[in-house]
């Protein structure tokens, strides 16, 4: 899928070792639509090394099946196992490569900054985030193994966003809740 001058097609990763997710969307001014989103298993197999290929592999072909015009990534979060963020961070650095290879830019997130992105609380759930993204991108998730693939997904509004793609110049905070109905989060209150 190519994309034109006036749109961006958009890869977002959501780096892991045991499970890795991407999520492709296209920007075409204010509006975002989702192409495709999905998750690389990666629990099956043991070695670590044999992990880092599949990472690169599945990487490859999505970016040659897709051709985006720019990759985003999550920044692994660093918690108190230093050995899983050293491996967090080689499966990132993989993903990376595939890109870099292919010359395509890419660009990097904190978590927070992404969940902020998408929900505007930097510390939303998976769930939350999931939730908005449904309604955002038009889409239904029914199986929790996805929140790997909507985070990837989250990934790329927040780089649409950041890039000024889809940023409505809103004079004041009310003005831009009336412009972007879509990323108000419903809440329903206990009874």
């Amino acid at each position: 899928m190519k994309s034109t001058p006036t749109e961006k097609l958009i890869l977002g990763i959501d780096p892991g070792t045991q499970e890795m997710g991407y999520g492709l969307i296209l920007a075409k001014g204010s509006k975002l639509s989702l192409v495709q989103y999905g998750v690389i298993h990666l629990k099956k197999y043991a070695n670590h090394a044999i992990k880092l290929r599949k990472i690169h592999e599945r990487i490859i072909s999505i970016l040659d099946e897709y051709a985006p015009d720019e990759v985003a990534l999550e920044a692994p979060f660093v918690g108190q196992n230093i050995q899983s963020a050293l491996k967090l961070g080689r499966a990132q650095g993989v993903a990376m490569s595939a890109a870099l290879i292919r010359d395509i830019p890419i660009t990097e997130y904190a978590p927070k900054k992404v969940k902020a992105a998408v929900t505007g609380n930097g510390n939303a759930s998976k769930e939350q985030v999931a939730n908005m993204l449904m309604s955002m991108l038009k889409f239904k998730i029914d199986d929790n193994t996805l929140l790997d693939a909507t985070d990837a997904l989250g990934v790329a509004v927040c780089h649409a966003y950041q890039k000024g793609n889809n940023i409505n110049k809103a004079k004041s905070w009310n003005a831009f809740l009336k412009e972007n109905p879509n990323r108000i989060s419903k809440i329903k209150k206990p009874r």
